[in-house]
């Protein structure tokens, strides 16, 4: 059973790595920007940009892990799970929407009078792309280790970031090195920078969307699942088996075949057998909803048939 003590525990990991990466965040794109601006290199500019945008993330990464912690109420029956992938799906559109705004940005500067970056904003770049790589790989381990999609997310923005700022850097090098004659590649670092964000929008908005319309977990969930109904005694077969995610939580929906001669009484006890086995050897099954098929056609009673299961203590 997922019992009460892991869910604060779980909770307070996730926002230690949201208001961590919300602090290195609001320091990052204030220095940035303060760089961009005195350094001339709009790649560095919109680098603080997507940056900006990873703090409106992590404000949306803790609102949303903080409903999807609540329990379950008399509006919400199954918990309030879904907050997650909803918060996963809205981070990823404002990674698409930063995206879009660096790319038009820098075409904009591109195509106009252009002053070089100064050579000090690669440095910034360089100390950035290190902090931001060290984020990416601590957040994503805790986002395992709690199995959150949304702190995974989060840890994307980190990795995204970090990227961008190499394409900057890339950028800045070039313009340093060519001269006036390349000036226009900070820009197109910039632009760069622009579509690897967009791809990581699109690659993190689609199991999100996945998750909010009940898509099949890994196989290998229900697959697990299925040989622990299995292997209860007095279960015949288990003939369909379906699981959906609610955050952090599974919920199943499956058909066991049984004796046909089984009692109604011992059905119904056959059936919390397996409910309580399946939730004691994975955790995070949080309810499993059992429709009992009788296994092959009605037979006649005697005296020695009972179909009786063996006891099982709640």
């Amino acid at each position: 059973m997922f019992t009460s003590a892991v869910i604060p525990d779980r909770l307070q990991r996730s926002l230690k790595v949201t208001f961590l990466g919300m602090g290195v965040n609001a320091l990052l794109a204030c220095g940035k920007l303060v760089a961009g601006v005195m350094g001339h290199s709009h790649a560095l500019v919109a680098d603080s940009v997507e940056s900006l945008a990873d703090i409106i993330s992590s404000l949306i990464v803790w609102r949303g892990l903080v409903v999807a912690s609540k329990p379950a109420d008399e509006d919400h029956p199954y918990g309030h799970g879904k907050a997650e992938p909803i918060a996963a799906a809205v981070i990823a559109t404002v990674l698409l929407i930063a995206a879009a705004g660096i790319a038009l940005r820098s075409i904009e500067e591109a195509l106009g009078p252009h002053h070089g970056p100064e050579p000090f904003t690669l440095a910034v770049l360089l100390a950035v792309i290190g902090l931001k790589e060290f984020m990416f790989r601590f957040a994503k381990s805790e986002a395992r280790a709690v199995e959150s999609a949304v702190v995974e997310t989060d840890a994307w923005h980190h990795r995204a970031d970090a990227i961008t700022s190499l394409a900057a850097a890339i950028g800045i090098t070039i313009s340093l090195i060519g001269g006036p004659a390349f000036a226009m590649a900070d820009d197109l670092a910039a632009i760069v920078a622009a579509g690897i964000i967009a791809w990581n929008g699109w690659r993190l908005l689609r199991p999100a969307l996945e998750e909010l319309m009940d898509a099949t977990p890994d196989p290998q969930l229900t697959s697990r699942i299925r040989d622990i109904a299995s292997g209860v005694p007095s279960v015949v077969a288990v003939e369909k088996c379906f699981a959906r995610r609610m955050g952090y939580h599974l919920f199943v929906d499956m058909h066991v075949h049984v004796d046909p001669l089984m009692t109604v009484q011992d059905s119904h006890t056959l059936a919390h057998l397996v409910k309580d086995t399946i939730r004691e050897q994975m955790p995070h099954v949080y309810d499993v909803l059992i429709h009992i098929e009788p296994s092959g056609p009605p037979r006649k009673r005697d005296g020695n048939q009972s179909g009786a299961i063996p006891e099982h203590r709640h």
